[in-house]
């Protein structure tokens, strides 16, 4: 008998692409702020680090202001914020800002203890979140002057108007825009 030809079957197409959905992206609105060390570059740096985590762009920053520390000593901060898109989910992003604060310096001695960085998401697109860890929208943001007047640069339709009333006696200084440089590190 004679033998069968042997059909062979294509080789499948090697492929990287993960056989999971791509991740959807999320807009976050992250608090950043310093009061130790060289303060602007803190600030610099933590931007850097955050358009580096994975699925993260850093899409923009507020002004820079200077603000008297609230409910804490020491000296007075920077603070600004930023409004990214990721694909990180909530914890995910809270532990990667973390390792941030934590290799910029970052001691937890007290509560509300001076900084070398201190990073808060504020807003996690419209995630409503109450863990032990986290909590969404951020349970304070709306007691302090230095996340409310840079978040309304860029999302005014997050911030109640009423809040902004409740912190006018808040002592705080815009310094500069996007560029910043314009104040003091």
């Amino acid at each position: 008998m004679p033998a069968q030809p042997r059909h062979r079957t294509a080789p499948r197409p090697k492929t990287t692409e993960s056989p999971r959905a791509v991740a959807q992206e999320t807009r976050a609105w992250i608090g950043l702020g310093a009061n130790l060390g060289a303060r602007e570059a803190a600030l610099r740096g933590a931007l850097a680090g955050m358009a580096a985590l994975p699925g993260t762009r850093v899409l923009r920053v507020s002004s820079l202001y200077r603000s008297a520390p609230v409910d804490a000593g020491g000296p007075d901060y920077l603070n600004a914020v930023a409004e990214i898109a990721t694909t990180l989910p909530p914890l995910a992003l809270l532990h990667a800002l973390q390792a941030l604060e934590q290799a910029a310096g970052r001691e937890r001695p007290y509560r509300n203890a001076p900084r070398t960085l201190d990073l808060d998401i504020l807003f996690y697109g419209d995630v409503h979140l109450e863990s032990a860890a986290l909590t969404l929208p951020h349970p304070r943001l709306h007691e302090r002057a230095f996340v409310l007047l840079p978040l309304a640069e860029l999302a005014p339709e997050r911030v109640v108007p009423e809040w902004l009333a409740g912190v006018a006696g808040q002592a705080i200084e815009r310094l500069g825009g996007v560029g910043w440089g314009e104040g003091p590190s």
